[in-house]
């Protein structure tokens, strides 16, 4: 290759870089300006008079080990942000999964049937507007370990949107569907399969989304009172009982990453399970 389309090659390569960064910027300029904003703003504010709460350079001081090495294991609770979050995520795996096979499963049956939707709906309707923390107490008072509790605190959370959302699905599957369904005589199997499992699939993936968001949120209230376990939760009660603010805000900064991570998995897997005309 002669020096001419070497240096061709390069600028085509360049050329390229430079033109996906500016469709690019954006998107990335606006939220790096508003992060820039309310870090400046909460380090003013952090110094003035009577000030309680650190401030973002002083977080980032005093957590500077926490920060640079995430992966330290002393043994026994003594583990690094990523093992505490770690933790933290396969009670959310667990439950979340026990909460969707189950929750799908009651929302079809629900949806598809008049007689058990009156029978059972205003008992779905009680205890999904219970507090994640109201049923810590019961849990603990019922399984006697906090690991069996954790999980239900989860499961219990998470799967009423779930359920809620996949009953509403099946009952809005369009007549013309249901009409073509009996005219070719589908066997049941194959109205499930061919029917009403893709028309439901919007809602059965809006109600995953929200009870992902829901089952993060409730092991860390439930890791919160429940001592003596690896998990981001006790870890922010424990460092809190240390008087160590700036480690609770640095894993409130974790909490908040690995919620919006979680979040856009939960989008990208929709985009890729779901056909184009139903996105």
């Amino acid at each position: 290759m002669t020096t001419l389309q070497r240096r061709a090659s390069a600028n085509t390569y360049e050329n390229v870089w430079v033109s996906r960064l500016k469709k690019l910027l954006p998107d990335i300029v606006p939220p790096v300006v508003a992060i820039a904003i309310f870090l400046l703003v909460w380090q003013i504010f952090s110094m003035t008079p009577g000030a309680t709460l650190p401030g973002p350079i002083k977080v980032v001081q005093e957590t500077w080990i926490l920060i640079g090495w995430p992966f330290y294991d002393r043994g026994g609770i003594d583990k690094g942000l990523f093992w505490q979050v770690f933790a933290s995520l396969q009670r959310v795996a667990i439950g979340y999964t026990l909460a969707a096979i189950v929750g799908i499963a009651l929302g079809i049956l629900v949806g598809t049937s008049k007689l058990m939707s009156k029978a059972l709906d205003p008992i779905f309707q009680f205890l999904r507007v219970v507090a994640p923390l109201a049923w810590v107490p019961i849990a603990l008072a019922a399984l006697r370990q906090n690991e069996p509790a954790a999980l239900f605190v989860i499961f219990i959370t998470a799967i009423w949107p779930i359920l809620i959302n996949t009953s509403v699905g099946v009952r809005q599957i369009p007549s013309d569907y249901n009409n073509v369904a009996k005219v070719l005589q589908l066997s049941k199997q194959e109205y499930f399969f061919n029917i009403l499992i893709p028309s439901a699939l919007p809602y059965i993936f809006t109600g995953l989304r929200i009870a992902l968001g829901l089952a993060w949120l409730a092991i860390i209230a439930a890791e919160i009172v429940m001592s003596g376990i690896v998990g981001i939760g006790f870890f922010i009660w424990n460092a809190y009982q240390n008087n160590q603010v700036s480690e609770v805000i640095l894993a409130v900064v974790y909490i908040g990453a690995v919620g919006l991570l979680l979040d856009k998995l939960m989008i990208w897997l929709e985009s890729r399970i779901l056909p184009q005309e139903q996105k």
